[in-house]
């Protein structure tokens, strides 16, 4: 019994499971909503600028995109309902604003519809999402698989080198008119594999060694396996003349390996690494040497008398589209050319949505990396810390280079802009990565509650 006027104080060891964080899953089905709309109502714009009508389809395109995420949020909200609300909302408009922006250069290449065929492969990645979000029920499983991911990337990065080569770069696999892209789907294998080992070998990479200048170097006998996959990795890439890839698997090594150590030193040394590597490679290999000559000179063409290249057409389209944009359908970004879909589709969003609508989508994909690193600095697990770092830092890597390269801050890679671009693989590796990122933020939720171990 306490006397009056006295207060009691909680025990000190409250278990943390008292706190119970709110699921939010109503709030994920409302944005799901919102995103669906927004698409729909893209897709609507683009036909009434194009010919003052709704398009025909437009009840399907809405029925089937909202189909897809109603299935994607069941599958959520049955084995993940602790997961972050905001990730899957975010994958459904990019999504759909990339069919939009697919369909809308398809008005202008009649005999090159590529939206129908980029509206299956998104169905394909929403599948892979559900059966991810379905079987996997502990992220921990897959670091029992870290040998069997890295196996299977590294075959799949070295079968482009048995077909030709597709605008330069052997990153292709054509069969019969089916044509997938190996390196999308290893760099998830790799991530998987780097975060596992990683992890295992986290301590030895910090403390073990001999120390130069800030840096902490280990052991060869623990650096070594993980080394020799990276430069593998990267070499087989340098040979298919695949560098977007290649410069991502290099930064997703270094991120990685300073997650891992904290060891700041690591940062500084990709950092010297890559500078050397790309100088070198853009000296000796005419490819790309041939893209830094048109990053250093994008009007070359135009005072040769030749016109505007791929570049100096991005940057017109940047150019016209000012702060708020021309509006969907009315702009002229497919004067780039062949890439107007893939690699250069970022410019079609700056003419036609403008600064404004630009600024948007690097907002949503800086969102989506951010609610990635957040889950992992939730979980009391380095693997699964290591992992949700890796696939955001994925799409960070991802959407830095491209845009740097479409916007002229560094030469162009050749890289897919992560759900907007046009490419089956690409669209499927990126559900894959948001379905990972479900289970990791579900985790990290539950283990704060305490109704998961940690």
């Amino acid at each position: 019994m306490t006397k009056a006027g006295t207060t009691v104080a909680p025990p000190a060891d409250t278990p943390a499971s008292a706190v119970r964080l709110p699921r939010r899953r109503g709030i994920e089905l409302a944005l799901i909503v919102l995103a669906v709309l927004l698409s729909v109502y893209g897709y609507c714009a683009v036909g009434l600028a194009r010919h003052g009508t709704v398009p025909p389809g437009a009840a399907g395109y809405g029925a089937g995109l909202g189909v897809l995420a109603l299935l994607a949020h069941l599958a959520v909200r049955l084995r993940a309902p602790d997961a972050d609300p905001l990730l899957l909302p975010i994958g459904v408009l990019l999504n759909g604003l990339g069919l939009v922006l697919i369909y809308r250069l398809d008005l202008e290449t009649p005999g090159d519809r590529a939206a129908p065929t980029q509206l299956v492969w998104s169905t394909v990645g929403v599948a892979l999402f559900i059966v991810v979000v379905l079987a996997l029920r502990d992220h921990r499983v897959l670091q029992r698989y870290a040998y069997v991911c890295v196996a299977a990337a590294l075959v799949l990065l070295t079968l482009p080198i048995l077909f030709p080569p597709v605008n330069g770069a052997r990153i292709w696999i054509r069969v019969a008119g089916f044509s997938i892209q190996p390196g999308e789907f290893a760099k998830v294998l790799l991530a998987v594999f780097f975060a596992a080992y990683l992890a295992a070998n986290r301590n030895a990479l910090a403390f073990a060694g001999r120390r130069f200048w800030k840096l902490q170097l280990p052991t060869g006998r623990v650096l070594g396996p993980v080394l020799a996959i990276w430069l593998i990795s990267v070499g087989v890439l340098v040979l298919e003349r695949d560098l977007g890839t290649s410069l991502l698997f290099f930064g997703l090594f270094v991120v990685l390996l300073y997650v891992a150590t904290g060891l700041t030193g690591w940062i500084a040394l990709g950092l010297l690494l890559a500078a050397v590597g790309a100088f070198a490679v853009g000296w000796l290999e005419p490819h790309v040497h041939t893209r830094v000559e048109d990053w250093l000179h994008p009007f070359a063409s135009i005072e040769a008398g030749l016109g505007p290249n791929q570049l100096a057409q991005s940057l017109f389209s940047f150019a016209a589209g000012g702060v708020l944009g021309t509006g969907l359908g009315l702009g002229h970004s497919v004067l780039i050319g062949f890439a107007a879909k893939s690699d250069f589709i970022l410019a079609t969003a700056g003419e036609e949505l403008g600064l404004a609508g630009l600024s948007a989508i690097f907002l949503l994909y800086g969102l989506l990396v951010e609610r990635g690193y957040r889950a992992g600095l939730s979980l009391r697990d380095p693997f699964g810390r290591l992992l949700a770092t890796g696939l955001a830092s994925i799409v960070a890597l991802q959407v830095f280079v491209i845009a740097g390269g479409v916007g002229g801050l560094i030469p162009l890679t050749g890289m897919a802009m992560p759900f907007l671009a046009q490419g089956g693989s690409s669209v499927v590796t990126n559900w894959a990565i948001v379905a990972l990122l479900i289970r990791v933020s579900d985790s990290a939720r539950r283990q704060y509650d305490g109704t998961e171990a940690p």
